[in-house]
């Protein structure tokens, strides 16, 4: 038999997710349990290995040695392997694979895959619920002795499991309920362990520490992003480029090409670094009931993944804002030659996420259209760049760079040569479809494995590229002007840009006309 969602949202509901786990299997469930969990516990010192991988996510077990034969098929409890590979099971079956036993410990690979996508199917606290009561109440014999005994041995796997969780999936733990558990889960372990209840001391010492720091890293978002706002709120077009302009150009504050990538590093970097793995299930995830719950983080669903791709947009903006802004011809084009040496050192470095959002500003209409001064251009170098990032045969040129740059990091000598950020919203859409067959069931009601194990590798490809740290040296004013620049909203570009170069025909005359009439009327509504 296997729990619904429900039964494990009623109990926490009934009880205010303070009552203690044995509570949450009623002593009917459990005996109907009984007979299946007493047979994974017999087989599964017996069943092949749970990762197809070799270390965490190297695929090189996939052999073709074993495309001319027939695969081996087996079955362990409510679990499906081929060829010793875990590729199905039923969500209790999964689970149960999950926790440690005193001569039992699951793969690592096994822990990230099921942590990461598992709440899929149920909320972390519904996992961290049954997992305590499988590994503590389930095997209580009543004798205090005896129960001290067995919490002693098996203790440090309990630790050990709690720790990758909460050092891989820490923003699990701002849900009150989960750190209920956790705290609840110390003073058990303490019945056992001296040793053990330090251990656990330590852990949420070094959790609250994280939780903290991400904290005040989203506190310092939200300032940014007010203070930008703030900025960019309608203004009559002249006062507007006097603010932008700040009596210098870009080139003012910072002319050299590789040290501009450089900083565009540096943001990118650092926001991805707060980037949970978790944020990829959670933004695709149905929202359940229990989301409702005022403490779960249904608020900030995937805050730090929105706020990475607002600087996407930020930047592309930027970007053509700094082109319209000069009145010479002359200056434009120096500033577009700028940022195409800007986006040939990103994509040196490996930066792909800030080249595209270059390229993509320069093909906005406002800065395409300005046609005098491309000419002014050498453009062979962007054509290049623009070639790379096609978007044709599902971003294959991209795709290939890509591999080159994972290839480069794996082997790397230095700290520059690991660096590794992808073109995000690709990343983005690649996870999803990814999220949507692992969401789907199999006939007989198992979970397709398989799939989670696609998901957890690219996934865990994202986490290798995230724990970088940038080697280059801080810029103070140049990350100050990228992260709080004013930039014009998509009117007010189109706007600059007939500015600088004038309409071509009596649609575009039009056009600007509207536009400064509109442009002008905001700017009078926001001073009313």
């Amino acid at each position: 038999m296997v729990f619904s969602d429900d039964t494990a949202c009623m109990y926490l509901c009934s009880s205010g997710g303070g009552c203690s786990f044995h509570t949450l299997f009623q002593r009917d469930a459990a005996m109907k349990l009984s007979y299946w969990l007493t047979n994974v516990f017999v087989h599964r010192s017996k069943m092949p290995q749970t990762t197809p991988y070799s270390s965490k996510f190297n695929p090189s077990t996939y052999s073709s040695n074993h495309s001319h034969r027939q695969p081996v098929e087996e079955n362990y409890g409510g679990l499906h392997y081929r060829d010793n590979k875990l590729v199905s099971g039923s969500l209790e079956a999964l689970i149960q694979l999950l926790v440690p036993t005193v001569d039992y410990y699951p793969d690592r690979s096994y822990i990230f895959t099921f942590l990461l996508t598992s709440r899929l199917f149920l909320h972390p606290f519904e996992l961290m619920s049954r997992v305590c009561y499988l590994c503590v109440d389930h095997h209580r014999v009543g004798d205090p002795q005896t129960d001290k005994k067995r919490i002693r041995e098996i203790a440090p796997k309990i630790v050990q499991l709690l720790t990758e969780w909460t050092e891989t999936f820490p923003y699990d733990f701002r849900d009150e309920r989960m750190m209920r558990s956790l705290k609840e889960m110390t003073h058990r372990l303490a019945f056992g362990d001296e040793l053990s209840r330090r251990a656990m001391q330590r852990l949420i010492q070094r959790l609250l520490r994280k939780l903290t720091t991400l904290g005040q890293y989203e506190e310092s978002l939200a300032t940014s992003s007010a203070t930008a706002a703030a900025m960019d709120r309608p203004l009559a077009l002249k006062s507007k480029q006097q603010l932008v302009r700040r009596d210098e150009c870009v080139l003012n504050l910072c002319d050299d090409p590789f040290v501009f990538a450089q900083q565009l590093t540096h943001i990118e970097m650092e926001r991805l670094s707060y980037i949970g793995p978790e944020e990829f299930v959670r933004a695709f995830a149905k929202k359940r009931p229990s989301d409702n719950h005022k403490s779960f983080f249904s608020k900030r669903k995937a805050s730090n993944l929105e706020a990475y791709v607002e600087w996407f947009n930020r930047l592309s903006y930027l970007i053509a804002t700094e082109i319209c802004m000069p009145v010479k011809k002359k200056h434009r084009a120096r500033v577009l030659e700028f940022f195409i040496d800007v986006a040939q050192e990103c994509f040196n470095i490996g930066n792909f996420n800030s080249l595209m959002a270059i390229i993509t500003g320069m093909n906005m209409n406002p800065v395409s259209r300005l046609k005098k001064t491309w000419n002014k251009v050498n453009t062979d170098k962007f054509d290049i760049l623009v070639h790379q990032m096609d978007p044709s045969s599902n971003f294959y040129s991209y795709r290939t760079a890509l591999r080159g740059a994972t290839q480069r990091s794996s082997t790397a000598h230095t700290s520059q040569e690991m660096i590794v950020i992808p073109f995000f919203s690709l990343l983005i859409k690649d996870i999803y479809f990814l999220n949507e067959g692992c969401v789907n069931r199999l006939p007989n009601g198992h979970i397709n494995f398989e799939k989670f194990w696609e998901l957890a590798k690219q996934v865990s490809e994202f986490l290798s590229w995230r724990q970088v740290i940038c080697p280059f040296e801080r810029d103070r004013k140049t990350l100050q002007y990228l992260i709080s620049a004013p930039v014009f909203s998509e009117d007010e570009l189109q706007l600059a840009s007939y500015e600088s170069e004038g309409p071509e025909n009596n649609m575009e005359r039009d056009t600007r006309r509207s536009l400064r009439f509109d442009i002008e009327l905001s700017f009078l509504n926001n001073n009313d």
